[in-house]
């Protein structure tokens, strides 16, 4: 791709080193921006700043946050008994958006994928045990995506949690077989939430 001015050339080089935004995508959305007023490009940037010099992850699940303790594992309304394990933000996101789960969350941070180098070290489990270990959990459920490391990182964890006195649950297979939370519908999500089932059981499958 040839362009007509260097300046013009590394902006679009830096938005296309973004996830799913190819050159012709990034070249896009750079003209865009030069269409818009100098205030609205400055608040735009300065917006991308302020997310990354402020942004906090809270200490007890490690969801995104704006403080220390995010606003859910605040809330008296919901139930301190029950953690939901995902992988990341945007899973949290997709089961609130279901209004079916009225529990806490625990974000892993990744999946175990001994292919990309990611062990269980990586991701945040030792303070789900700790969690586990401190507070008056009932019941855990596992909510990762059906795919290979998903499946994985759930066979560690009932590992893991397997001697605690607590009641281990999976999301009922709703979700297709290579399919990751995000991008489940709000429909399905939320009755494979709903009508989890026992961990145990789906090991005899």
């Amino acid at each position: 791709m040839n362009f007509s001015s260097k300046l013009l050339e590394n902006a679009v080089n830096e938005f296309g080193n973004l996830p799913g935004i190819g050159k012709k995508t990034a070249l896009r959305l750079v003209l865009h921006l030069l269409k818009e007023s100098k205030e609205d490009v400055e608040t735009f940037a300065s917006s991308i700043v302020t997310l990354k010099n402020n942004i906090k992850y809270c200490k007890t699940c490690h969801n995104i946050s704006d403080f220390d303790i995010c606003e859910i594992c605040n809330s008296f309304k919901r139930d301190h008994s029950l953690i939901c394990v995902v992988e990341d933000t945007r899973d949290v996101m997709a089961i609130e958006n279901t209004n079916q789960y009225n529990g806490l969350y625990h974000v892993l941070n990744g999946l175990i994928s001994p292919m990309d180098g990611i062990g269980p070290a990586d991701l945040m489990i030792d303070s789900l045990v700790e969690r586990i270990k401190n507070q008056e959990v009932k019941e855990i459920i596992f909510a990762l995506s059906a795919t290979m490391e998903g499946d994985t990182t759930i066979f560690y964890l009932h590992k893991k949690l397997k001697d605690f006195n607590l009641k281990i649950s999976t999301l009922a297979r709703g979700i297709a077989f290579g399919g990751e939370i995000e991008y489940a519908d709000e429909i399905t999500l939320g009755r494979s939430i709903t009508t989890r089932v026992p961990y145990e059981n789906t090991l005899n499958k």
